[in-house]
């Protein structure tokens, strides 16, 4: 399998990043995970925070155990969030499209260096 093939699964399968640390792009691999892991953070901690919010409420029977109260309970705990939340996931789809379509790049540039310095050698 070609590098920049590999890299560019490896980006979309594992995690943003994935692929320039497999070309051993260090820095923008990095910046690409770290940026990604911020995003999801923030994704996560607002699905936990309505969780822990709802989940108090079925406990002691304040709303009761049906799935369109819990489901309208938990859609208007979104809508209050949706400014972040939204910004994150934008935020994580870009990191990741950057992520696959650089590390094919990157990937496709080393392949062609390669082939540039084996050619020389002949």
């Amino acid at each position: 399998m070609k590098k920049s093939t590999k890299a560019s699964l490896l980006s979309l399968l594992i995690f943003p990043g994935a692929g320039h640390l497999y070309l051993k792009k260090h820095a923008l691999g990095l910046v690409l995970a770290i940026g990604a892991a911020v995003a999801s953070y923030f994704i996560i901690s607002s699905v936990v925070q309505t969780a822990l919010e709802v989940a108090p409420k079925i406990q002691n029977g304040s709303i009761p155990l049906e799935a369109a109260t819990i489901v309208e309970l938990v859609s208007q705990r979104s809508r209050d969030s949706e400014g972040t939340t939204s910004v994150a996931v934008m935020t994580l789809l870009v990191f990741w499209v950057v992520g696959i379509l650089d590390s094919f790049r990157v990937g496709r540039m080393l392949e062609n260096s390669d082939s540039v310095a084996n050619q020389a050698e002949t």
